[in-house]
């Protein structure tokens, strides 16, 4: 045989196995310039997340380790805050002492009081006039309070996505593989959902619930689910009366082996799909959630908590924390966008 094949390079070697879908859809995706880099910037976030959480970066974000509103270090030489109030404080010190023990009985107390307090400042760790990207209010560093902020959104928008793909995969599986009354019943539930608007939806569930990540995930993968079970259906009608969905029914499998093992594979490509569109909308929900002040706890941050924070920053001119936290945004979701395109071009089998 090898003979036959070296004399005629032609004939090509027997039973060579053809391509799959995900393999073909991964060499298209490499073609893609744009898709491969968006995929290195959501990788990378996801790689910061997972340090975060580990506590490999960004541990101490909510150390105070600056100054009040310390500048990002490429402003070192521009005045803060700090060092306004340090001046009025070494003016204050000069005025000169008056006795006050004959109106006041506590006055001899004062300096003593004032003694301590200095020992306690000199045992402090100094805090630093400027930090990499700046500080807040409380000199925590924002850029360290980004990334814990990346840390959350990202989580969220993730385990929110799965959940609700994970029940519009499920109910829209059952619907249009059964028909009948089950159709008809999950019909009259996603209609209810659809009819109500989905931001109203979301704020009605959140002001509702005590706050907390538990409870946002849960009103997000509860109200986001409508959008995937309405495509899901569609292929599950489509592919139910397909040969091979007839021919595993001639040799015996079940109902439930059907739907998730014969017809789910084949439409996995567009559960992926909704899969990546929904994190990013579940992450730009949940920033306007913490934003509200209907997100996260008091003592979390996350990106929405940081745009609240910088509306009053922005009226004395500091605005490094809403650019750390826009900017990283932006570049999460203009990266998982892109990627989404890329993803639903390279799954799509008319494309060669």
């Amino acid at each position: 045989m090898s003979a036959v094949l070296a004399e005629n390079p032609i004939v090509a070697p027997l039973h060579q196995p053809s391509p799959g879908l995900w393999t073909l859809a991964w060499r298209r995706l490499r073609r893609d310039k744009v898709g491969m880099f968006s995929l290195v910037v959501v990788v990378f976030f996801i790689l910061m997340m997972v340090g975060s959480f580990t506590g490999i970066i960004a541990k101490n974000w909510s150390r105070e380790v600056g100054v009040s509103y310390a500048n990002p270090a490429f402003l070192a030489g521009a005045e803060n805050l700090e060092a306004a109030r340090a001046d009025i404080k070494d003016g204050a010190a000069k005025v000169p002492y008056v006795d006050l023990s004959d109106i006041d009985p506590l006055a001899p107390r004062y300096k003593e009081w004032e003694e301590r307090t200095a020992k306690i400042k000199v045992t402090e760790t100094p805090r630093s006039d400027t930090l990499i990207f700046g500080g807040d209010k409380w000199g925590r560093d924002v850029l360290q309070k980004a990334v814990k902020g990346a840390e959350t959104s990202i989580f969220v928008g993730l385990v929110a996505a799965l959940l609700a793909t994970l029940i519009g995969t499920v109910l829209g599986a059952i619907s249009g593989y059964a028909g009948g009354r089950v159709g008809d019943t999950l019909e009259w539930f996603y209609n209810v959902f659809t009819s109500i608007p989905y931001i109203l939806l979301i704020l009605a569930f959140a002001a509702v619930f005590k706050r907390g990540l538990d409870t946002i995930i849960f009103i997000l993968a509860f109200t986001g689910w409508t959008g995937i079970y309405r495509l899901v259906r569609a292929e599950y009608i489509k592919h139910s009366s397909r040969e091979y969905v007839k021919a595993a029914q001639a040799i015996g499998a079940t109902h439930t082996r059907r739907m998730f093992v014969h017809i789910l594979p084949n439409i996995s490509h567009v559960c992926l799909v909704q899969l990546s569109q929904h994190v990013v909308s579940f992450i730009k929900a949940e920033v306007i959630l913490s934003f509200l002040g209907l997100g996260v706890p008091v003592d979390s941050v996350s990106w929405g908590t940081m745009l609240a924070e910088a509306q009053s920053e922005l009226v004395i001119g500091k605005w490094w924390q809403l650019a750390a936290a826009g900017i990283s945004m932006a570049i999460l979701v203009t990266a998982f966008s892109m990627l989404t395109d890329s993803l639903r071009d390279a799954l799509d089998p008319k494309i060669k």
